[in-house]
């Protein structure tokens, strides 16, 4: 007889996922709207520079996902991120934490559905606004329904989730691949990886700047899927450590190839009225599609339109797959009300999927471009995942006797190298991304205060004396980016790589803070055992 899948509960999450499955979650995630995009918008930032975006952008996120693969097997549990972001630092910043961490999953399916109609428009022309890239009326309603297709979808188990999503990926790897090389071998132009427009300083900056916003960082995240469904896996220990790492390894190299063809295959003449920052040229809103057709590859211009479907309603499959898994790990946590943490007969946390629709209806509405909210949600990500190498060093301390399937070497010097790194990707979105995000977040803190004193609960009890590093660390970056230089939005009073090294030095100060800030070693351990891991409570 058959093992039979292990579940929390009589109405628990199904352990189901398999490692080649958690894998192509994360793969097929990173493989959506930003390959689509990614290299026109980074390009035109950087120029051929833009090779080096994203393998900058891989090693930061490597760096993240070498301290994930040690915390994620800690807590096999859906939604591992949010429990981690309240391990040692206590109800209020563990609330801030899954609150930014709801804001940049919610938005994903969205995102991606916007971004199938924007090249859907190219051959259905009313999917869009006339000259704008907004959603229309017709829009909107396509959007709904599509989006609606994507939850009801989710209301399956997760295993058939998992085979629907293997499916597409595959595929979602074979068309970039295939893409790459032949704008290579058929559309080669030397002359675009040497070009003076390319050559100049502010492209140099732009290299680090596309990283936040030209859709690197965005396109690169699905590693985090594998942490999202640890509560699916059938062996967290061993595959939690893998797919992580071994996800942002091959997503980083095939976005590498398809950045070298994009520039590689770019016509002469489009960059010569004002380089790559002013690229141009017939059918851009389906750059691929459009590039294909110019070298005269028909047959693959019909599979990039194709595309233009499966890969970003593969990655809106299984971003609502792992937003709605987050959400109820908030309800969990008692940041969210617990009518979120309901779950069906197939092992489906169903409220959290019905929530998910209803933000993702409001996020349909007239917002700023693709790559402007890619740029918000993929900063906000990442200032939710810096959390991480503070919990690893916190949890390094509390319980050094604690069984880690999988132990970071070097963790002292790699946990704070990625809390800089991951602060420099913030810093790199600019100052009017961090106005945004920072002023949502300080009124979320406003509004949680004031809760607060509406339930006479006590400031201890919420956990103020566990944050105060947090205002230093948004105020700091956000003075750092007011003073940077004008291309971040700033009004220019010190350098780009002044303005590195300013915020490097600042946030080692931060991450040593927090970390000598956190709750008791006792609480912690406490916190972990009610999670319901064996092994721990031993100091």
């Amino acid at each position: 007889m058959k093992d039979q899948p292990l579940r929390d509960d009589k109405r628990g999450l199904r352990r189901e996922g398999k490692l080649q499955g958690l894998i192509l979650a994360c793969v097929g995630a990173s493989i959506g709207s930003g390959w689509l995009f990614g290299p026109l918008y980074t390009a035109k930032m950087a120029g051929p520079y833009a090779i080096g975006s994203w393998v900058i952008g891989m090693v930061a996120i490597l760096l993240l996902a070498v301290v994930f693969a040690e915390l994620a097997p800690l807590i096999p549990k859906a939604g591992a991120v949010v429990h981690l972001a309240n391990i040692g630092n206590g109800p209020i910043v563990g609330n801030m934490w899954t609150w930014i961490l709801f804001l940049s999953y919610a938005t994903i399916a969205p995102i991606e559905v916007t971004a199938l109609l924007t090249y859907g428009n190219n051959y259905f022309p009313h999917f869009l606004q006339p000259n704008s890239s907004l959603l229309s009326s017709q829009g909107y309603f396509y959007a709904l329904l599509a989006l609606a297709f994507f939850v009801a979808l989710n209301f399956l188990s997760v295993r058939w989730i998992f085979r629907i999503n293997n499916g597409a990926t595959w595929w979602k790897i074979a068309i970039p691949a295939l893409t790459g090389i032949a704008f290579i071998v058929l559309g080669w132009h030397s002359g675009n990886f040497h070009s003076a427009a390319g050559n100049s300083a502010s492209n140099i900056q732009g290299m680090f700047v596309a990283v936040a916003t030209g859709g690197v960082i965005f396109s690169l995240l699905g590693f985090r899927h594998a942490i999202d469904l640890a509560g699916e896996s059938e062996n967290p220990k061993r595959d939690l450590p893998l797919a992580t790492i071994l996800s942002v390894l091959i997503a980083g190299g095939i976005y590498i190839l398809v950045q070298v063809a994009f520039i590689a295959a770019v016509r002469p003449e489009d960059l010569a009225n004002g380089g790559w920052e002013h690229l141009h040229f017939p059918g851009i809103n389906g750059p691929f599609a459009a590039l294909a057709a110019s070298i005269g590859i028909s047959w693959l211009a019909v599979l990039l339109y194709v595309d233009a479907f499966v890969s970003p309603a593969g990655t809106a499959l299984i971003y609502t797959a792992t937003s709605a898994r987050v959400t109820l790990a908030t309800a969990e946590s008692g940041a969210f009300p617990r009518i979120l943490g309901k779950i069906n007969g197939h092992g489906v946390p169903w409220t959290s999927l019905i929530l998910l629709y209803i933000v993702g209806a409001i996020f349909f509405l007239p917002f700023p471009s693709w790559q402007k909210m890619v740029g918000y949600i993929a900063s906000m990500t990442v200032l939710s995942y810096v959390i991480g190498p503070i919990a690893l060093m916190q949890l390094r301390k509390a319980m050094p006797n604690l069984e880690r399937p999988f132990t970071l070497p070097g963790a002292k010097v790699i946990a704070p190298i990625s809390f800089v790194v991951g602060t420099w990707i913030v810093y790199w979105s600019g100052l009017h991304t961090l106005n945004f995000i920072f002023g949502t977040l300080f009124v979320l803190l406003a509004l949680y205060a004031i809760w607060g004193v509406f339930r006479k609960e006590p400031l201890r009890e919420m956990g103020w004396q566990y944050m105060w590093w947090i205002i230093p660390y948004f105020l700091g970056i956000w003075g750092v980016s007011w003073i940077s230089p004008k291309s971040l939005g700033g009004i220019g009073m010190i350098g780009f790589y002044e303005g590195m090294a300013i915020i490097a030095a600042f946030s080692l100060a931060i991450f040593y803070w927090a970390v000598h800030s956190a709750v008791s070693d006792h609480e912690i351990r406490v916190y972990m055992r009610n999670l319901g891991k064996r092994g721990v409570g031993a100091p």
